[in-house]
């Protein structure tokens, strides 16, 4: 299958930046043996705009978009976080390419306004909508047009390459993790400054980007990883359905042992034993210390949690459960996340 892939690839960020979602799936694209042309569709209205003023540059990105497609005709395009290409871009590739499928591919949270609108945009146009939300909360998104399906946050094994788990205590460094500079729709800097301060002087906990610590991205990040014995996978707002940001996948993948509210239900398709649950802060400060004194148990979940991940959220199966789904295929493999739902996107 041919796939055009539409995402902002960075490109002039010169890898500073860490591998995202988007990249993984696109490795497992290849993987299955798919040929995929990518689009970097904020980048290329930087590059066609007077100045490099990406904001005067979408008209242009997007009659670069449409050449692209005439001139690669995909079988698929895949549309990302985009905020340039236009809902109306996509209705020309309908009527010029009637028999090319269209989806778009979703990991931000829907409690941001803007990314809830840009789902239902383009829900009213192309043929299937992957979320990093479970179904119960996708639900507001039914009878737009588009099929419906829950995807996780993969791992990419060429990515996730360490394993702290086999790494005793003396060989991780950083105690606690948390890395984050995201200030907007949240409040859960409060729940890390209440653990700052109970376990001060006790752990080394390193809270990037925030607190007056420098955030770290691309290698940086990596490095810090390598040194991490726990972390902290705290998303901006908890509660939504298998919602997580991609810091479930970098940690679970790496080995290292994370603490995940309970809300998000994850042990409805992750096994006992791998992700540490807690309910609120003083149950959370209780699981660290837990954890922190008993590093045999700290390796064994993280153990667990990393076979987990890479055997079953590994971005091979990802990218072929997101093409079977795509064309309402039977299921070629028993996906732990997809058990209550059908190829066509019904419920079971």
């Amino acid at each position: 299958m041919k796939i055009l892939h539409v995402d902002y690839e960075r490109l002039r960020s010169y890898g500073s930046n860490r591998s995202s979602w988007a990249e993984k799936m696109k490795y497992g694209f290849i993987r299955n043996e798919h040929y995929v042309r990518s689009f970097s569709d904020r980048d290329v209205a930087a590059f066609e705009a007077p100045f490099g003023i990406r904001e005067l540059g979408k008209k242009a990105a997007n009659k670069r978009f449409l050449e692209v497609v005439e001139s690669n005709d995909p079988d698929l395009v895949v549309i990302g976080h985009s905020d340039i290409i236009t809902v109306e871009s996509l209705r020309l590739v309908r009527q010029r390419r009637p028999e090319c499928v269209l989806i778009h591919c979703n990991c931000d949270p829907l409690f941001v306004p803007d990314n809830s609108k840009r789902i239902a945009a383009f829900a009213e146009v192309v043929d299937a909508v992957f979320v990093t939300t479970g179904l119960r909360d996708l639900k507001r998104f039914a009878g737009l047009g588009a099929r419906l399906y829950y995807i996780p946050n993969p791992v990419e094994p060429s990515i996730e390459i360490l394993d702290n788990s086999v790494k005793t205590d003396s060989e991780l460094p950083i105690d606690l993790l948390f890395c984050s500079n995201a200030t907007k729709f949240t409040k859960r800097l409060e729940v890390v400054k209440g653990i700052k301060d109970a376990v001060d002087g006790e752990l080394n906990f390193k809270t990037y980007g925030s607190f007056g610590e420098a955030p770290v991205w691309g290698r940086d990040y990596d490095l810090a990883l390598a040194k991490t014995k726990m972390a902290l996978n705290l998303n901006r707002q908890e509660g939504d359905h298998w919602y997580t940001s991609d810091r479930m996948s970098q940690l679970g993948g790496n080995g290292v042992l994370q603490f995940a509210h309970s809300s998000g239900s994850f042990a409805d398709y992750v096994p006992p034993e791998t992700l540490v649950y807690f309910d609120d802060q003083a149950d959370l400060i209780s699981k660290i210390r837990e954890f922190h004194h008993d590093d045999a148990k700290r390796q064994d979940w993280a153990a667990r949690a990393r076979e987990f991940f890479h055997g079953e959220l590994n971005s091979s199966l990802y990218s072929r459960y997101i093409i079977e789904a795509t064309l309402a295929q039977p299921f070629s493999h028993d996906y732990v996340w997809a058990r209550n739902i059908n190829p066509d996107g019904s419920d079971k």
